[in-house]
């Protein structure tokens, strides 16, 4: 794929949803911190159902802490490893307020010293919170970058690094948001919407299928 096709690509995503945002619901850098490390092989719907209830209720590390990880397991139950989730979530917590004041750290090698924070949940706290030009590879955009050819890798490193370089600056800010809604909306996995995609024209996989 070359330059002008993928700059063709974020301008017409970019015209159809100028300010994308995160289907998970957060009101500060510390509950979508927590929301995200939720979200883990779970949806955004059953995630944001269930800090609903909790952020409410706890939404600061020493309110977490205070709650206690048998409490926050009622809360995050509906929620795939919720076990583990819940032991992380208390640990991130006290490390925060170990090291840094209570704050999330605003640098990779922070965020990913937190228990059950990886480079992708990093990714998007650095992006959606703090405006960083990150590029968080999930599943959707993994499959999304391969399938159109916009940046194929074996693995989302890979991936995520074939982002970086050839998305056009202009667009990065936002690529992940655009990418991961379109992949989850209309480039599904087993049944691709290419009949509503508004890039089917310039997508290599459509032209392979015609």
């Amino acid at each position: 794929m070359n330059k002008a096709i993928r700059f063709e690509i974020f301008s017409r995503l970019r015209a159809h949803n100028p300010h994308p945002k995160t289907e998970l619901k957060y009101t500060s850098p510390f509950e979508l911190l927590i929301a995200v490390m939720l979200s883990a092989q779970a949806t955004d719907i059953s995630v944001n159902l269930a800090t609903r209830q909790l952020f409410p209720v706890a939404n600061t590390p020493q309110a977490l802490l205070d709650l206690g990880e048998e409490k926050l397991r009622d809360y995050i139950a509906r929620i795939g490893l919720y076990k583990t989730k819940a032991r992380h979530v208390i640990q991130t917590c006290a490390l925060l307020l170990q090291h840094h004041q209570g704050a999330v750290p605003q640098t990779r090698e922070a965020l990913e010293a937190l228990p059950g924070v990886g480079r992708k949940t990093a990714n998007v706290i650095l992006n959606t919170a703090f405006g960083q030009p990150t590029m968080a590879v999930d599943t959707h955009i993994f499959r999304l970058a391969n399938r159109i050819n916009l940046a194929p890798g074996k693995d989302v490193l890979a991936v995520e690094l074939k982002l970086l370089k050839f998305i056009p600056k202009e667009f990065l800010l936002d690529a992940h948001h655009w990418l991961i809604l379109h992949g989850r909306y209309i480039c599904q996995a087993r049944k691709p919407k290419c009949g509503e995609c508004l890039i089917a024209d310039l997508c290599e996989y459509k032209r392979k299928q015609d």
